[in-house]
């Protein structure tokens, strides 16, 4: 064939190719990771709203990280070490400086797995005190035991709780560049070692699982009398923007913590009329009104557990108040 045929032909089909290459979604590529803007140096990258499974590597919650003149701050770790390293790479598009902190919001795996891997790049990790009965537990061990099943390859073998370095028992406030990050532990809420991180210099408050964004929260054993209280200590913060554990960032804090907050008080009045009256829970969940939620993703999933928890919650209120 002539030189100048060869080329003509070959030239589509290396553009067909790589278009190909680049359009087909692979194990390794994983889910989008996108990267926004919540502040002059504060960024996050969303979660999907949906279960942890091997095809979205667990990228399930939220995290967020503050770029300083010294370094960069990570605020949660993501749900994989693969994760952890997308999310460095993507901070990578935006800055050279190194990831020097990674503060915990709390324990849970979806926003912990990916602590090895900052672990590595010689970051210092923060967290409150409490977080380190749960990481000694038999829940902590054997939750990692089912996700290095349930979650691989992305959970494996190789994948291990990290502790933190510094652990905090009260408000504390670092600077890293000259950037002010404020700790404050709001616990037992969600978690018992719940800690908000705000950067009063970017008007930004990273609020971990305290606040679902556009879905329903997953209760487990929350202590959720006190959870409707630290939601109110979120609003008090100078905040202009809201970063919460899952979904979207909220710039009108007062309407979206609202539907958490309100979710969690018909929790509480529905379930605990029933205790008070012994009505038994499955006759109780089927006569509570849930039209107010029941639109909203992760209803399917996380309700009748979100639910039964607070059943069994206030009536352990119930017996300590006899």
């Amino acid at each position: 064939m002539p030189r100048p045929h060869f080329r003509r032909w070959l030239a589509p089909l290396l553009a067909v190719a790589t278009f190909i290459a680049h359009a087909q979604p692979t194990a390794e590529t994983g889910p989008p990771m996108r990267v926004e803007t919540v502040g002059p140096h504060s960024h996050y990258v969303q979660g999907l709203t949906q279960l942890g499974s091997t095809k979205n590597q667990n990228f399930i919650s939220n995290a967020g990280f503050v770029i300083t003149p010294e370094g960069v701050v990570v605020i949660d770790a993501l749900g994989s070490p693969r994760l952890a390293e997308r999310l460095t790479q993507a901070i990578r598009q935006l800055t050279d400086k190194p990831v020097t902190h990674v503060i915990l919001t709390h324990y849970h795996a979806d926003h912990i797995y990916g602590l090895q891997h900052f672990k590595q790049l010689g970051a210092q990790i923060i967290a409150h005190a409490a977080s380190r009965e749960y990481i000694q537990s038999d829940t902590a061990r054997l939750r990692l035991e089912a996700s290095r099943t349930d979650l691989a390859p992305w959970i494996n073998e190789q994948t291990r709780i990290v502790p933190a370095d510094v652990w905090i028992d009260g408000p504390t406030s670092i600077k890293v560049g000259g950037v002010v990050f404020e700790l404050t532990p709001v616990g037992p809420s969600h978690t018992p070692e719940d800690l908000t991180v705000y950067v009063p210099s970017e008007k930004v408050l990273f609020a971990g699982d305290l606040f679902f964004n556009g879905r329903l929260p997953f209760v487990g054993q929350a202590n959720s009398r006190q959870w409707i209280l630290s939601l109110e200590k979120l609003l008090a913060f100078d905040a202009r923007t809201v970063v919460p554990g899952h979904g979207a960032a909220s710039t009108e804090p007062k309407k979206d913590i609202g539907t958490t907050r309100d979710y969690l008080r018909h929790l509480r009045q529905s379930m605990g009329e029933a205790v008070e009256n012994f009505v038994p829970f499955e006759e109780a969940y089927d006569k509570t009104d849930w039209s107010a939620f029941e639109r909203m993703p992760m209803f399917g999933p996380a309700n009748r557990m979100n639910a039964y928890n607070t059943y069994l919650l206030l009536e352990q209120e119930a017996l300590r108040k006899k």
